[in-house]
């Protein structure tokens, strides 16, 4: 009837002001504009400097301000905590991701973030009585996405004043009293006695004159009597909370990378400033990319930031180098992405990687476990699985068994988002809601009393304030609470895997990939990116493979470019931070993303160039033609003529003539043949030859192939593909197939991140058929060219078909203008499968091709690499793709996502040109038996032919023979000049696998991901057991003495 709380809640709000005592406005503020905008900028020495008064005014996109003031701290305040008070105007929007930031530098050097959360500046007690120069280095934020708009920096508030400590205190400890009562049970005992201990507290308050001295010592009487009060209620709960500060910081978002540079600075100084405050405060941080800006930008931030790391307090951990989207990036980036960190944390830090720390990435990899046990890492942390649309898993702390068995210990952070949401938060904080909410939300709560809590501003940095410390230091003995204290994540996880060992509850185990039922959209959006990804992935791995044979044969392994590769994997690396591959990021993130992708092409190609330049010597007629595959592979190579017209024959170094045809500028030959991961040398002699008659008959609409009947209707949609040497039809009756089919794509709640199951309902075709043309037809292929106009839309296809192969290519190029669309290609296939495979890192996983159940349908649209395959009972057919991620396979129809057409946050998101290949490729018997592996490798890494002869006439560095293998790695060593070879098992088979080699091995080991030696030295014939979808590593020790 006294409404207690409501008036305690008014009471405490009134306070809160006359904490500061002796505030006086800064004089003499004055400014300029930093047109300029450089990352790492120091105060100007020079430039025009404007007076300006409270509520001055700054519009602009992207701007950054100089303000600048001097201010000198009354030699009276000694024994006081002196602090700056800024105040610029907004709120930072949801996610902290916009409105004005800010770095203050005090007498030139770098001191503290300023931003709507972190409003006040602690100066060092040795400068009272002194004068100090301030710069504030003001960013004014980005828009958040959409369409772009100028924001608005305000001049609120720059004040100098010193903190009333005993009313600082008194207002803490009443919030942090006040806000446990709110979430306790209203009946609770330890609920009343602490509302009785507030209310009296404030009785104590004299408010006939707030702000004078009488009302001040009425405010330290209040603190000590509520004080007094909360010490004889007793505190008993056996839940423990270990909270550590955090500030999650997305490399680029809605922001570019620059800025993250910039929100590092202000972010990481911000942590330094309060861990001299707060003593016990702990604070983890864990992608070194961010270190690397500060280090390279903030050299004086990152030395004092060194010996917090060495004495603990602040945690540098988390195994990778970014955050990593663990969908679209390959098993190789995964394992150099922790390669990579690890490497960074124990150079600069003496630390090795125990823990992935992923919190806000959109889903898992099945291939995960595997990859963290054998890189030394036995515990995953995330929260976003809590984000699913229809399911929640049953377990926050489990075993996740991987694809090959491989457990790990994983744990959920179950903090609950202040909003309501059903999902967790890896942005908490230290209030009572957020420590009783942590403990409320967990599924395991008899297996573990003890959880981790991260705290801090994230997404767009800034990280923790000294509000969440203070109110922590006061719940470290409030009643009706878990126990609250502060931590490291490592000593939390040491102690979690020893609460499971000793536990005689039940463990859970999850086998399976951890599939986010959310952000389906990320698979597709932003196709540039993503084709570039894969490009650049596949161009490394052969560069790297290449470079080893340089280096081996010509015995220069001080010319292995370990540098230029470095950089390149390491831009690679940065591009798949979870927000930038996914497509999730705004335009100009996506402008730098790009020109950073063509100059690692360039530079990667310039290193190609160089191999080939000391391994291949130039010779009239004579080609090296190169296989990066595991595989010996026959395939065909174009190579320009020399002279125009050219007339002849092609040849192997055996003698036998190649089939090749001439065609308008070049000759295009199938070369037989070709060594896994090596080369063949084929030879063009001048002389009359004989055409070779074409095994393709065209039809009024459709053509006849060595392995097929295709037909097509006016729309250019295959209505009847009919497979010659097994006898049956591939596509289902009556069904239609290459159906490029548009779909109404308007998410619920993010428009690049999301594909919601209702997309489905409203589809439209395209049909516009423009035109067929027949472009090119011989004896080794057929390209018949579609082109179709849809709206505003035109796309463009070459279908190809081959002699050699069953794959049916679709390479395509579309001019993109839809928004808000989705365009898919259907295939309707007669096989009859509950289960579809779908490649994935490190091997291949299956799932279901009905809506049983609701974890069934929340999978409506799944990620594969290379491929995905429908398989029946002796015959199947494969989907296979160079750069597209997006696949559903329900009941009998193979759909691959090709293009989106987002709004948010970028507005133009995929709009213009984009070329990509999807092929069809129907089988025999499975995926395994029909080489599904094999084709989907030549599509992504064709045969190459370049002009010259190499020392030998043919040459193969690895072979394999017993289990299906792919070779992923062949490098250098991180430390010296060993080769490591890493390959995987990829059939889901267990066997024996031996390695035979050019390479002059004296001797192998196996070891980690991480290159570290395991097992034995061995000697003679590289041979080893395989589990199911294994992967295994060899550190090799070559003769030098050989060549």
């Amino acid at each position: 009837m006294f409404f207690t709380q409501q008036k305690l809640a008014s009471r405490i709000r009134e306070i809160e002001p006359y904490r500061y005592r002796g505030r006086q406005a800064l004089a003499g503020l004055t400014f300029q504009l930093d047109p300029e905008s450089v990352v790492g900028a120091y105060p100007p020495n020079g430039g025009e400097w404007q007076d300006c008064d409270l509520g001055q005014r700054w519009r602009g996109k992207d701007l950054y301000v100089w303000l600048r003031s001097q201010v000198t701290i009354p030699s009276e305040w000694d024994g006081h905590r002196v602090l700056l008070r800024y105040d610029f105007g907004g709120p930072t929007g949801g996610g902290n991701t916009a409105g004005f930031e800010s770095l203050l530098f005090i007498n030139g050097h770098p001191y503290q973030g300023v931003d709507a959360n972190h409003k006040e500046v602690f100066l060092a007690e040795d400068w009272v009585g002194e004068s100090i120069q301030l710069h504030l280095r003001l960013w004014s934020g980005l828009p958040g996405g959409g369409k772009t708009r100028e924001m608005e920096i305000q001049l609120v508030q720059a004040e100098l004043c010193w903190l009333d400590e005993a009313t600082d205190d008194f207002f803490y400890t009443a919030l942090a009293t006040l806000e446990t009562i709110r979430v306790l049970e209203e009946n609770s005992p330890e609920a009343q006695e602490l509302l009785k201990a507030v209310n009296y507290a404030f009785r104590e308050v004299d408010w006939n004159r707030p702000g004078s001295e009488e009302f001040y010592a009425s405010v330290e009487q209040a603190r000590s009597v509520l004080r007094d009060n909360l010490d004889q209620i007793q505190k008993h709960h056996p839940v423990t909370v270990t909270c550590i500060g955090h500030t999650h910081i997305d490399v680029a978002w809605l922001w570019q990378i620059k800025h993250t540079q910039e929100k590092s600075a202000r972010s990481f100084s911000t942590v330094l400033r309060l861990m001299e405050m707060f003593p016990e405060y702990i604070f983890i941080q864990s992608q070194p990319q961010l270190y690397q800006y500060i280090k390279e930008d903030y050299p004086e931030i990152y030395e004092q930031i060194k010996p917090r790391i060495a004495e603990g307090r602040w945690e540098a951990d988390g195994a990778m180098w970014v955050e990593a989207d663990c969908n679209l990036s390959s098993g190789e980036s995964l394992v150099r992405q922790i390669l990579l960190g690890n490497q960074f944390f124990q150079k600069e830090f003496g630390i090795t990687s125990k823990y992935l720390w992923l919190p806000d990435v959109f889903g898992y990899s099945w291939a995960l476990p595997q990859i963290l046990k054998k890189s030394g890492i036995d515990t995953f942390m995330t929260t976003k699985i809590s984000w699913n649309q229809y399911n929640r898993l049953p377990h926050d702390t489990f075993m996740w068994r991987g694809i090959d068995g491989t457990e790990i210990l994983t744990h959920f952070i179950t903090t609950p988002d202040q909003g309501g949401a059903r999902f967790y938060t890896y942005n908490g904080n230290t209030r009572p809601f957020y420590i009783k909410g942590i403990w409320d939300n967990y599924r395991d709560k008899n297996l573990n009393q003890e959880l981790l809590l991260a705290y801090g501003y994230g997404d767009g940095g800034g990280g923790v304030n000294r509000d969440m410390l203070e109110v922590r230091r006061r719940l470290e003995d409030m009643p009706g609470l878990p126990n609250v204290q502060t931590g490291r994540a490592d000593d939390y996880f040491a102690r979690l895997h020893n609460t499971l060992d000793e536990s005689e509850e039940y463990i859970h185990t999850w086998d399976g990939e951890l599939y986010l039922e959310y952000h389906r959209g990320t698979y597709t959006s932003q196709g540039k990116v993503k084709w570039y990804n894969r490009k650049l992935e596949l161009a490394l791995r052969k560069q790297e493979w290449l470079e080893v044979y340089r280096s081996s044969q010509l015995q220069k392994w001080n010319e292995y470019p370990v540098d230029n590769l470095t950089k390149a994997w390491q831009t690679v690396l940065l591009h798949q931070f979870h927000d930038i591959i996914p497509g999730s990021s705004i335009q100009e993130v996506y402008v730098d993303t790009l020109k950073d992708y063509q100059e690692t092409e360039a530079a990667l190609n310039e290193l190609e160039k160089n191999v080939m330049a000391q391994v291949v010597q130039e010779t009239d007629g004579t080609y090296t033609v190169w296989n990066n595959s595991t595989w010996e592979h026959t395939g065909l190579v174009e190579i320009p003529w020399s002279s125009e017209p050219e007339v002849g024959s092609w040849q192997d170094a055996g003698g036998n003539k190649l089939e090749a045809v001439a065609l308008r500028k070049s000759w295009l030959v199938k070369v037989e043949q070709v060594p896994a991961l090596g080369y063949s040398t084929i030879y063009f002699t001048p002389e009359a030859t004989t055409t070779i008659e074409s095994p393709f008959t065209n039809h009024s609409q459709g053509i006849d192939t060595p392995f097929y009947q295709m037909r097509w209707n006016d729309h250019g949609q295959i209505t009847r593909l009919y497979d010659l040497e097994n006898k049956r039809e591939v596509l289902a009756e009556g069904a239609r197939a290459n159906v490029l089919q548009i779909f109404e794509d308007r998410p619920m709640a993010h428009d690049a991140w999301d594909i919601d199951l209702y997309y489905q309902e409203k589809m439209y075709e395209v049909t516009d058929l423009r035109s067929i043309e027949v472009v090119e037809q011989n004896a080794l292929r057929s390209i018949i060219r579609f082109q179709w106009r849809y709206e505003r839309s035109e796309i463009r296809q070459d279908l190809i078909l081959y002699s050699h192969t069953r794959r049916i290519d679709f390479s395509s190029h579309v001019d993109w203008q839809q928004r808000r669309q989705l365009m898919k290609a259907s295939f309707p296939v007669e096989v009859r499968a509950v289960e579809a495979t779908f490649d994935i890192q490190f091997g291949n996983v299956k799932r279901p091709t009905h809506w049983n159940t609701s974890w069934d349908w929340a999978r409506f649209e799944t990620v594969a690499h290379h491929w995905a395959d429908l398989s029946e009972q002796g015959y199947g057919v494969s989907l296979l793709n160079d750069s597209k991620y997006g696949y559903d396979i329900k009941g009998n129809v193979m759909r691959l996502s090709l293009l989106k057409g987002a709004t948010y946050p970028d507005h133009e998101a995929d709009l213009g040109e984009h070329k990509f290949v999807y092929s069809l490729y129907p089988h025999k018997n499975d995926w395994l038996a029909g080489q599904t592996v094999q084709e989907a490798w030549e599509l992504n890494q064709p045969l190459v032919a370049v002009p010259g002869k190499a020392r030998q006439t043919q040459y193969s560095m690895f072979t394999v023979e017993g289990m299906p293998i792919v070779i992923d790695a062949i490098k250098k060593a991180e430390e010296g000049d060993q080769v490591v070879v890493r390959f995987h098992e990829y059939s889901g088979g267990r066997g024996r696998v031996r390695l035979h080699t050019s390479l002059p091995v004296i001797s192998w080991q196996e070891c980690n991901l991480m290159e570290e030696p395991e097992g034995e030295l061995q000697k003679g014939t590289i041979e080893l057991d395989m589990k199911p979808y294994e992967i295994k590593t060899l550190l090799l020790t070559l003769d030098k003495r050989v060549y």
